[in-house]
């Protein structure tokens, strides 16, 4: 229903703007600490902490040096995190078995935060990319990323970061059928309680390019990824995506990028009602970031408006790497 206002100047809608108190009596949108989710790179060594050049502030992390980010996160009252592994090229695979093996750095980060501060979710990414030598989410063969033969690799990488402690498995490979697999596997296995946050939602993107830096995809891909990534120009599609995944079994949905999809998150949760989430990816932040270190923007400023459009647009969360800086902005 359309609102019904008097004209000017018995209605003045600067009244409600006039000062802090005011303003602060009919904000609409707020965001919180519990609102974020810090992804976080690591990779082989020890005490390594290795900056990701096109992510200023962004840093690659051995586990131990993981376990001191999750600790910074819990002190700064950061629900969850993220973890992404890097794999150098020599590391990678046809078969991408390095994948599910129990020993993988993901999975022992995994296992070294959840014992060292055991009260912070610890959310995983399921994808092939990152040891595959190809650079794809799933197999390739003869050119083509196979779906069924990926999906049962796919629910191996799973099962093995579910029995290394993940809290939250977040499958970003969008292959046909793979939250019905997972979610089967996981209730076979003893793992009825993990969650699953579904990038249902996931666009063939530009914006993608530092994070393939970050996690050592980049020189690895060949071709591209849409055959299995939404075109940018659908955005019906993206819902059906969703619906589909919370029909096999997931458990909240994500949106992937996140500020160029604001529309879509904001379908997905008019539609659906569920626990909707956006990916404010890694091109979203170096834009940001490029920005400010050359004084054309407030960093603090845009970081913050940028966030609050995820809030405005429905989710009930984002994973970004301001994460810690938000944090210690909204306690101060």
């Amino acid at each position: 229903m359309r609102p019904v206002q008097a004209p000017f100047p018995i209605t003045r809608l600067r009244r409600v703007r006039q000062n802090p108190a005011i303003r602060s009596l009919v904000t609409q949108s707020t965001l919180s600490v519990g609102d974020l989710i810090w992804p976080i790179f690591v990779r082989s060594g020890e005490g390594v902490e290795e900056p990701v050049p096109s992510m200023p502030g962004v840093i690659r992390r051995s586990v131990d040096k993981i376990v001191d980010a999750a600790k910074e996160a819990a002190d700064l009252g950061i629900p969850a995190i993220c973890i992404f592994p890097y794999t150098a090229l020599e590391e990678r695979t046809e078969d991408c078995a390095g994948a599910w093996d129990p020993d993988n750095h993901a999975n022992r980060a995994i296992r070294a935060v959840k014992k060292a501060v055991p009260e912070l979710a610890v959310m995983t990414d399921v994808a092939l990319d990152t040891y595959n030598i190809n650079g794809h989410d799933g197999f390739v063969e003869n050119g083509e990323i196979v779906n069924d033969r990926s999906v049962e690799a796919l629910v191996k990488m799973a099962v093995a970061q579910a029995e290394s402690g993940a809290d939250i498995i977040g499958p970003s490979d969008m292959m046909d059928g793979r939250i019905g697999a997972i979610r089967q596997a996981l209730e076979a296995g003893g793992h009825q309680n993990t969650l699953i946050l579904s990038y249902a939602a996931k666009y063939a993107s530009a914006f993608y390019g530092p994070f393939r830096d970050a996690v050592g995809a980049s020189a690895a891909l060949t071709g591209d990824k849409k055959t299995y990534q939404i075109d940018p120009a659908n955005s019906d599609e993206a819902l059906r995506c969703v619906a589909r995944d919370l029909q096999e079994g997931a458990d909240m949905a994500m949106v992937k990028p996140g500020m160029p999809y604001l529309d879509i998150c904001r379908r997905v949760k008019d539609a659906f009602g569920v626990p909707t989430y956006a990916y404010q990816v890694s091109g979203e932040y170096a834009m940001i970031m490029a920005a400010a270190q050359n004084g054309w923007i407030d960093e603090d400023r845009a970081m913050m408006e940028s966030l609050m459009a995820f809030k405005r647009a429905g989710c009930d969360g984002v994973l970004s790497y301001f994460a810690p800086r938000v944090a210690q902005l909204l306690s101060s």
